[in-house]
């Protein structure tokens, strides 16, 4: 009996997984396409990414805002992606004068600094939790426009929605959105 019970949810967490693998690979893919130079490395972190989902998804506890999160961990993927290429990309010291040879000369990036990556790790944290919060209508087409780059005609298109009415959307998704993030907004203009 608890053998069949476990077959029946895992069945249903692989269905679950399976219909939001069809439901975004496309959209995923562009996005991530948009932010990595190969279309190989594109399909490589969709995979990353759609390996993380059946990984952490289960029946018992499944994901609330899939759509969100799927985005929240390809961004993340991105990131890993970069941060390996460049520690790849590193010079080797073979006793050349041209090469770093301190620590801090190889892993120092002025314009990476740790202030800077925490500010851009809390922008996309607030930033996704006040995405989630919107009304699904309004959040789709705030993704669709600021974060994969599609045009509101090719939304239009898409969805079969005016463009007006997308319009309407993302003016009502933007002001929600400021007013939820002023207070971040604050936080950095006090520094």
């Amino acid at each position: 009996m608890e053998l069949a019970l476990e077959t029946v949810i895992t069945e249903s967490a692989n269905v679950a997984i399976e219909r939001a693998v069809r439901r975004e690979r496309k959209r995923l893919f562009d996005f991530i396409r948009r932010r990595v130079r190969s279309e190989q490395d594109a399909e490589d972190i969709l995979q990353d990414v759609f390996f993380q989902l059946a990984a952490t998804y289960t029946i018992t506890e499944p994901i609330e805002q899939l759509t969100a999160w799927l985005f929240k961990v390809a961004r993340n993927k991105i990131i890993d992606w970069y941060r390996k290429r460049r520690t790849e990309s590193l010079p080797k010291n073979n006793d050349d004068p041209e090469m770093p040879l301190n620590l801090e000369d190889i892993l120092f990036d002025p314009k990476e600094t740790p202030d800077r990556v925490f500010a851009r790790s809390m922008v996309w944290t607030e930033l996704t939790d006040a995405l989630d919060e919107l009304p699904d209508e309004q959040r789709e087409v705030f993704i669709k426009h600021e974060l994969e780059g599609k045009s509101f005609k090719e939304i239009s298109e898409e969805t079969g929605e005016p463009i007006n009415t997308l319009l309407s959307r993302k003016h009502y998704a933007v002001l929600f959105l400021r007013e939820r993030l002023q207070e971040l907004y604050n936080e950095f203009d006090q520094l």
